[in-house]
């Protein structure tokens, strides 16, 4: 409902005041995804749209929140990092439409690279929080065979004659090479192990069933082979050894440490996700499985974009009155093995800490750019679900062109977390851990 502007006048003659406005909790209600596929002529989704495969993901969240109205839906915010093609023409509202949301509702496309749909998620979330927004569903989309990375990009020429930015900083390989450069006790051996640990915990995650879940079944059709059901991740590769990593080439240096199988590959994949009020979410019977506390995004030198996370997640923390000993989990992407150590050496956390990413991420599942944040959350929440003794988890990611995203989240399912909701300040960010006595 719109409210009185300032000057806007009673029949009496007197001006109305601007009616207060409390900021409002945030909840994520639910989340899913695609199996993410490898991108190219013989990956799953070769031939398969990428509108299509965000259509599938609202269709699920709907499907699975049966209490939720269509028409109670706010906007729909997709994000993709190449919109041109099946990517393009505002694909928030063109996806609202296929999938057969009322046309009252609207939506948006947004671009932030591989923190797109984070940054669709904390958007809306934002509206959420001011009021303009009850429930919202917010993701993203890359379909990187379609839409190769840089595809029909045109830097402008001053990036290179006034030395903006290192040419190298256009290519995230090379960034990652550079971050070994700068910390050199991050070696090629250690990345590698990284890696395999990364196949191993999602190859676990599958096999007790935790991964399956939030996947959206896809059909494709090719010419030949027929219809296919997709319901389960194709980049996987259960079973890698160091070993196998150590003979692999480095593409981006000669005698380099970046390889294919300490990095992500070039995926296809989308998610969705439905945020509420807490509020609304009561008002309406729908789940929550986190509360969103804080976030932020720092901006980091372009040719070393892999530490991004570092400063955004110290943003996150100080707008959150937290500390970093409060996270209990952690979801990092795994843009490259190399980039996620150097996060981890930042805070003191060892390679193999027990909270950091325990369905593996996304060296071994993949990393469709744009669609990622929301995997992070899905997993997150999954996560927070399983073990309530965590009160505190967090979502970070690196941003090409130097950039870094971190969102921290509460654990509903957390001894403290009634009590959270009552003391936490008008500002909406969690108490802090002297208030509470809390460390997760």
């Amino acid at each position: 409902m719109s409210q009185p502007r300032p000057s806007e006048e009673h029949s009496s003659g007197q001006r109305s005041s601007a009616n207060p406005r409390a900021i409002r909790e945030v909840v994520f209600v639910d989340g899913v995804r695609t199996p993410f596929g490898r991108a190219g002529e013989k990956g799953i989704y070769a031939g398969t749209r990428a509108d299509d495969l965000v259509v599938k993901c609202i269709r699920e969240l709907m499907r699975r929140n049966p209490s939720l109205p269509a028409e109670r839906i706010d906007e729909v915010a997709i994000a993709a990092t190449t919109q041109t093609g099946d990517q393009g023409l505002t694909i928030g509202r063109t996806a609202a439409l296929l999938a057969g949301l009322p046309r009252t509702v609207p939506g948006f496309a947004i671009d932030r690279m591989c923190a797109g749909a984070m940054t669709a998620v904390t958007t809306t979330a934002s509206g959420i929080g001011f009021g303009a927004y009850d429930v919202v569903i917010a993701g993203g989309v890359e379909h990187m065979g379609n839409h190769p990375m840089g595809a029909g990009a045109d830097p402008n020429p001053r990036f290179m004659s006034e030395r903006i930015v290192d040419p190298a900083a256009l290519n995230m390989g090379n960034t990652a090479e550079n971050l070994h450069d700068r910390f050199p006790a991050i070696t090629k051996s250690r990345t590698d192990a990284y890696a395999v640990a990364s196949q191993n915990k999602l190859a676990a995650a599958y096999g007790r069933g935790q991964i399956q879940p939030d996947l959206v079944p896809v059909a494709t059709m090719k010419p030949g082979q027929g219809w296919t059901v997709n319901t389960v991740d194709e980049p996987p590769r259960p079973g890698t050894s160091v070993e196998d990593l150590a003979a692999l080439k480095t593409p981006f240096r000669a005698h380099g440490r970046v390889t294919a199988g300490n990095a992500a590959g070039l995926n296809d994949g989308a998610t969705a996700a439905l945020l509420a009020s807490a509020d609304a979410a009561e008002e309406l019977g729908l789940p929550v499985k986190m509360r969103l506390v804080s976030y932020a995004f720092a901006g980091v030198e372009p040719e070393v974009m892999g530490i991004g996370p570092v400063p955004a997640t110290e943003k996150a923390l100080k707008n959150a009155g937290l500390g970093i000993a409060d996270i209990g989990l952690f979801e990092i992407n795994e843009a490259f093995a190399v980039q996620v150590l150097s996060f981890l050496d930042h805070f003191g956390i060892a390679d193999d800490d027990p909270r950091v990413n325990r369905f593996g991420g996304a060296i071994a599942v993949g990393h469709p750019l744009a669609s990622s944040g929301v995997r992070l959350m899905n997993q997150l929440a999954r996560q927070f679900e399983e073990d309530p003794t965590v009160r505190f988890g967090m979502t970070t990611m690196c941003i090409g062109l130097g950039m870094g995203a971190t969102v921290i989240w509460e654990n509903p399912h957390h001894a403290d977390y009634s009590l959270a909701l009552h003391q936490a300040p008008a500002t909406g960010t969690a108490p802090t851990t002297t208030e509470t006595g809390a460390a997760a």
